[in-house]
């Protein structure tokens, strides 16, 4: 790029899985786009996110079953692993989506510039590159700068004892006693990961139980099954200090007014994310910030004109898929469409512990706390014979419907591959179903998504095979 003044339809700033899909959705839909980017490609989720960590714990899950050969009649000696390689895998498979963007960019006539934006007035952005600084400007600016690891005062990350998820997912070493101070998503992962590897693993929460969004019944479960695995689940509990020595870290827990000491040799804190607002210049523009958030409309829209914010920058939930849905969103909306604004109750969440977790839409609590008279409906893995087959007994799946009108007002899974099914309730609840449509549909045999269809049938007193 030269010196000169370079203008656009639309500048994103950040090419996370918001930013890159919004880029890529405006410019297929004729916009002049550029797109800028301080680090990678892809933000967080495809260099130090989502992907990697799924990489690392498929490594783990493949671990998992090679121990159990002998229950599938196999036989398998020497087990072991190498972590260097287990990392070195996941790295690879991030750089293979990097570069995936940077192909999907150019087919689609995206300028990528690699540098620090921040907002210079109106439709404007100054952007430092290698090379100086650009001025670009714009009639619409989409600012999708994400967010980063909390840290909590006397629990910073110094990489070596005390660890976030950018270390935890490149280990210079296999933490022997592990304490994960988070059990949301990213902490009750690496939790899952590190304690399949051997690693004595101690998992503090805060909350009254673990995965505190999931559904109760759901948590509890989960929260079994970890315990079953070797993993210690201090519940109600908060981290006040962590005293630091040569190879060792001492954690002080408070709990019910009483405080105790456990020695470590690792911490991962995983106490949630704040976002990126700082050095953008988005005070100046009049932009409203809420506890380190931008404060928008269902449009994502900043109340400045042609500004809007989307993904985790935007507020929750901090979810990959629901940014890149509010990038086509956004786009459309510059491109003169009408699209519909998102709905944050149809966006599903996974997490991919062992056993995964996966839900959508209404808890049971929250619907009741919502005024709703519901019906519930609950079925083991157990009773499935594809889940028995596969030597994955354990799990659950719930639903939670409304009893005047059928609605389906949420649903919740525990269990093995509930990540891919959980998209069948995510369709029906798009759909506006209700669970006349749901009881009616054939859902094929064997499979384990004959569990959502007796789920929903146990919701009415028609379950088959409970």
């Amino acid at each position: 790029m030269s010196g000169t003044d370079q203008n656009f339809d639309l500048i994103v700033i950040g090419a996370g899985p918001g930013g890159y899909v919004a880029a890529i959705r405006a410019a297929q839909l004729g916009l002049k786009v550029a797109c800028v980017e301080r680090e990678n490609l892809g933000g967080i989720c495809l260099n130090w996110g989502c992907i990697p960590t799924k990489a690392l714990l498929r490594s783990a899950e493949v671990y998992h079953q090679m121990h159990r050969a002998k229950e599938f009649g196999l036989s398998a000696g020497d087990i072991g692993f190498d972590l260097d390689a287990i990392v070195k895998r996941s790295r690879g498979v991030a750089a293979q989506m990097n570069g995936g963007i940077k192909g999907l960019f150019k087919k689609n006539k995206v300028t990528a510039i690699m540098g620090e934006a921040k907002l210079a007035g109106k439709g404007k952005v100054e952007v430092k590159t290698d090379k100086g600084t650009e001025t670009l400007t714009a009639k619409n600016i989409i600012v999708a700068t994400g967010a980063r690891a909390r840290e909590l005062p006397g629990l910073e990350a110094d990489g070596d004892l005390v660890w976030t998820y950018r270390h935890a997912l490149v280990p210079t070493r296999m933490p022997k006693k592990l304490l994960v101070i988070g059990s949301g998503a990213i902490g009750i992962e690496f939790a899952s990961f590190y304690n399949t590897l051997g690693a004595d693993t101690t998992v503090v929460e805060v909350m009254d139980r673990v995965l505190p969004v999931e559904d109760k019944d759901i948590s509890a479960f989960a929260k079994k099954q970890f315990e079953k695995q070797g993993m210690k689940i201090l519940q109600k509990t908060t981290v006040k200090k962590l005293d630091r020595a040569k190879g060792k870290v001492t954690a002080h827990f408070e709990a019910d007014g009483k405080v105790t000491t456990e020695e470590f040799d690792t911490v991962i804190s995983a106490v949630g994310i704040v976002g990126n607002v700082e050095g953008l210049g988005l005070e100046e523009a009049g932009v409203k910030i809420d506890r380190t958030h931008v404060v928008t409309d269902e449009f994502c829209r900043t109340g400045v004109d042609g500004l809007f914010a989307i993904g985790d920058i935007a507020g929750a939930p901090w979810l990959a898929h629901k940014a890149s849905h509010e990038g086509v969103m956004v786009a459309e909306l510059i491109a003169g469409l009408h699209p519909h604004p998102i709905k944050p109750n149809s966006i599903a969440g996974c997490t991919y512990c062992h056993p995964q977790v996966a839900s959508v839409g209404l808890t049971e609590d929250k619907a009741k706390e919502a005024g709703y008279e519901i019906k519930v409906g609950k079925f083991p893995f157990i009773g499935n014979g594809k889940a028995v087959a596969m030597g994955e007994a354990e799990g659950l799946v719930k639903t939670v419907f409304d009893a005047k009108t059928g609605e389906l007002l949420g649903a919740h899974m525990v269990g093995a591959e509930v990540t891919e099914m959980i998209q069948g309730y995510v369709i029906g609840r798009t759909l506006e179903t209700t669970e006349e449509e749901l009881m009616n549909t054939v859902f094929p045999h064997p499979t384990m998504s004959e569990m959502m269809h007796e789920a929903v049938l146990a919701a009415y007193g028609r379950a088959l095979h409970i």
